[in-house]
């Protein structure tokens, strides 16, 4: 472990898959693999959302957020995860790590509340369709969307100096595969009371309320479409809510079971406990910004008809 004459940490290990060559292989090609889906997918869904007028709209507003902060988010962590399983023990700065983190954590931050956001926006649609237009102009949902953008921004700025004033000792190895805050908590030697109390405070803000306000909308909606006299009728209103249900099942599952309980001390018979951590993270980090593009346009005859319209444009002017 290198440290300067002061004693300051200046660098970290990161562990991963280093016990498990083989497997490092393998993971290696499965995750470049699905970082380049995650580029083209979601590079592709912000493309056709910004180029079509047609999906210049609320809802497509908060899906093209969400890609860019999957782009953003794997950005910052895939690459530090391929380098590691070409190395048997991937070393990063201190620097390079705190900035990896707040990076990470701020885009994951920010999906929480955009998540809980377009839940509202899914609300006034079906609940209030009338009113809809007024209720979701310009200013609000780009004011909205501003709001989750900042309370990501300020979750992992509060998260990443109070990690950072943490004493490591001659604790410098992180059983993870990239710089993620609990596996960064779990090397301190002492004194993470407050860091606790503050990722408590974080879960509350950016996990709880808006998974309640995201259970709430959806009592609602589901309320109202019952209402709905007609089978056809229920169906369409209950398509337009689907796609965005599945991403918060998936995204709110593996994240709660990362941030929900942070624990302040480790045994000494827990690196498997470590490993299988690290694997959901992974999955919650490159699984879920795989899906999204694909979950939201599958089955999204707006997007269908966007994509048509921009390859029927594109050939009609190949053709001149």
């Amino acid at each position: 472990m290198e440290r300067t004459n002061d004693s300051t940490l200046t660098e970290f290990v990161l562990v991963g898959l280093s016990a498990h060559p083989k497997l490092q292989t393998v993971f290696f090609v499965l995750i470049l693999w699905m970082y380049l889906m995650i580029l083209l997918g979601n590079g592709v869904l912000i493309s056709v959302i910004i180029c079509d007028s047609h999906l210049h709209t609320p809802m497509y507003f908060f899906l093209c957020n969400l890609s860019f902060l999957d782009v953003c988010y794997t950005s910052s962590s895939v690459p530090l995860i391929l380098a590691s399983f070409l190395a048997v023990k991937k070393r990063v700065s201190f620097s390079g790590c705190m900035v990896q983190m707040f990076i990470s954590f701020a885009m994951g931050a920010t999906e929480c509340m955009l998540l809980g956001i377009m839940a509202l926006d899914r609300y006034v649609a079906i609940c209030y369709p009338l009113r809809y237009p007024v209720i979701m102009s310009k200013g609000a949902y780009v004011a909205m969307t501003a709001v989750s953008w900042v309370t990501g921004l300020v979750d992992s700025v509060v998260q990443t100096a109070l990690a950072m004033q943490l004493p490591f000792g001659a604790n410098n190895v992180i059983n993870h595969f990239v710089c993620e805050i609990l596996a960064i908590l779990k090397l301190a030697c002492d004194g993470i009371s407050i860091n606790v109390i503050s990722m408590t405070g974080s879960n509350l803000i950016v996990l709880v309320i808006p998974l309640l306000v995201i259970s709430i909308s959806y009592i609602f909606i589901v309320a109202t479409i019952l209402r709905i006299p007609s089978t056809e009728g229920k169906h369409k209103a209950f398509s337009t809510c689907s796609a965005h249900l599945t991403v918060v099942i998936i995204f709110y599952g593996t994240i709660f079971f990362m941030y929900a309980k942070p624990e302040s001390k480790v045994s000494a018979d827990s690196s498997s406990e470590d490993i299988i951590e690290a694997l959901i993270s992974l999955f919650y980090g490159v699984m879920t910004p795989m899906l999204n593009p694909l979950i939201y346009s599958l089955r999204n005859k707006d997007v269908k008809a966007a994509v048509k319209n921009i390859l029927c444009r594109k050939h009609f002017s190949d053709g001149k």
